[in-house]
């Protein structure tokens, strides 16, 4: 308090002794003077830009004048599409692996974010850990309208979400490419910091494609823009956008020790925001296209350790029996530098690159091999190995089990993931996720048992285990395999 008020008393001190010289000036010398304040306040007129883009100019003596970067008209068309978002749930205390980006309690917890209206009739992205386990979501526009929002899907492996308000013509922000995105360009972060609505702070696109291990999935697709524009609590959700007016990612994470601003924020590529919102208006889930590789950066210790003769792109590390990479021919060793048309210099813009595709999509990917540049046609598939889409919004989805013959198994099931494929050397397989008192778990199974086979017949999904083991009147073999990595047999009466 005494630093600010010291600086305060000093710049105080200052206004008055420029005032008080003012008092022994000549006429003369104040029209002078007046006449070259005339001449800088043109000056600056002149060399105001209206967007950021840096011009150098020329004066009469040759000096290289910049332009100043003027932020009030992309200001004025973005704070109306930002709004404040109030969670309300039951809280609990827990980890927040965002810096503390938004508020809570306990009992009764309300959570302060933002959102973005993405299109004139009440769609809204923000984080999916702005509205996490939220009962009641309430969206606050910057003409002080309240509306309870409806949650359309979320997609933690982003960490985001889609509203939607019953209410129409409503401002929004058009969508910008953050491909175009350059290190070094203008950028503001518009949201509700500390409660303060309609906030806004300015700073450049410090780096792009930076991966923080914040999200605990493993198909977390992790590029974040990283900014030095201030962020705080309560930006969680709000726009990045660049001095068009664009948005060009959503402010999701801080880097601090603090849970304040400490320099560094984080956001989702737009280009990856409007894949995921696009998914979830129309499916209500995320159609997330794979390749089916275990990736490694590469720096130049790798490099040499392996023999290779670049730094830039994604090192494959291996490919999932059934996947996708596996079916082209991708193999253990290659390094792949680009899809399609765009160049992979990391892991972490690979996964963003395919983040933006769906399964069935075929993508050109380009690889080195031993040095050899070559191109492999690859057509991605979804979680499960399938090429299809899931269920659009209002269908009814095929895989569901049934809930009766489910409830009495006793167990929650899911299809194994690539990693359980890579790291178990399996092509199939469904995994027990959790068990509670039913027939698995009176005939021995545990949390994390991978079942292969129900009576010699292969099991691929939850329906599986569900059809195979209804069709059994008698003795039923269960053969998996353990945590432990070991195969294991069990055998009861059905």
């Amino acid at each position: 308090m005494k630093k600010l008020l010291g600086a305060f008393a000093l710049a105080a001190f200052g206004a008055a002794a420029g005032v008080g010289i003012t008092h022994y000036v000549s006429q003369d010398r104040y029209d002078q003077l007046e006449v070259k304040l005339d001449k800088v306040m043109e000056r600056n007129r002149v060399v105001q830009t209206r967007f950021t883009t840096p011009t150098p100019l020329k004066t009469s003596t040759g000096a290289t004048v910049v332009e100043v970067p003027n932020f009030i008209q992309a200001s004025a068309e973005a704070t109306p599409a930002v709004v404040h978002i109030k969670s309300y749930f039951e809280s609990s205390k827990s980890d927040d692996p965002f810096g503390g980006l938004f508020g809570g309690g306990y009992g009764r917890g309300q959570a302060a974010g933002s959102g973005v209206i993405i299109s004139q009739d009440g769609f809204i992205a923000t984080n999916n850990h702005v509205i996490e386990r939220a009962d009641k979501i309430e969206v606050v526009l910057e003409d002080k309208r309240s509306f309870e929002a409806q949650l359309i899907g979320t997609d933690p492996t982003t960490d985001l979400a889609l509203l939607k308000i019953e209410e129409e013509a409503l401002p929004f922000l058009p969508m910008g490419n953050s491909n175009e995105a350059v290190v070094g360009e203008w950028v503001l972060a518009v949201g509700n910091p500390f409660n303060l609505t309609s906030t806004v702070t300015a700073g450049i696109v410090s780096a792009k494609g930076r991966s923080l291990n914040l999200l605990d999935d493993e198909f977390a697709i992790e590029s974040f823009i990283q900014t030095d524009a201030a962020v705080n609590p309560g930006n969680s959700g709000g726009a990045l956008i660049n001095t068009k007016g664009q948005l060009v990612g959503i402010n999701t994470a801080i880097a601090s020790e603090t849970g304040s601003y400490a320099g560094y924020s984080f956001a989702v590529p737009v280009n990856i925001v409007r894949k995921v919102m696009e998914d979830l208006r129309e499916f209500g889930e995320v159609q997330r296209g794979i390749i089916g590789v275990q990736i490694n950066n590469i720096n130049a210790q790798f490099a040499e350790r392996y023999d290779l003769t670049t730094l830039n792109g994604a090192y494959v590390n291996g490919t999932i029996p059934g996947g996708a990479a596996r079916e082209a021919g991708i193999e253990r060793g290659d390094v792949i530098v680009r899809v399609d048309e765009t160049p992979i210099n990391t892991s972490s813009e690979l996964q963003e690159v395919i983040g933006t595709y769906r399964p069935g999509d075929k993508v050109v990917i380009g690889l080195l091999r031993d040095g050899q540049a070559m191109n492999l046609d690859v057509i991605l598939r979804n979680r499960e190995g399938k090429t299809t889409l899931g269920a659009r919004r209002g269908e009814e989805k095929e895989d569901e089990p049934r809930m009766a013959e489910k409830e009495e198994l006793g167990a929650e099931l899911a299809p194994i993931s690539y990693k359980d494929q890579f790291e178990y050397g399996i092509d199939s397989g469904v995994k027990i996720k959790t068990l509670t008192r039913g027939k698995l778990k009176d005939a021995g199974l545990e949390d994390g048992f991978i079942i292969t086979r129900i009576n010699k017949e292969f099991v691929e999904k939850p329906d599986d285990v569900v059809d195979l083991m209804g069709e059994s009147d008698g003795s039923v073999l269960i053969e998996g395999i353990t945590v432990e990595g070991k195969k294991k047999f069990f055998a009861f009466e059905n």
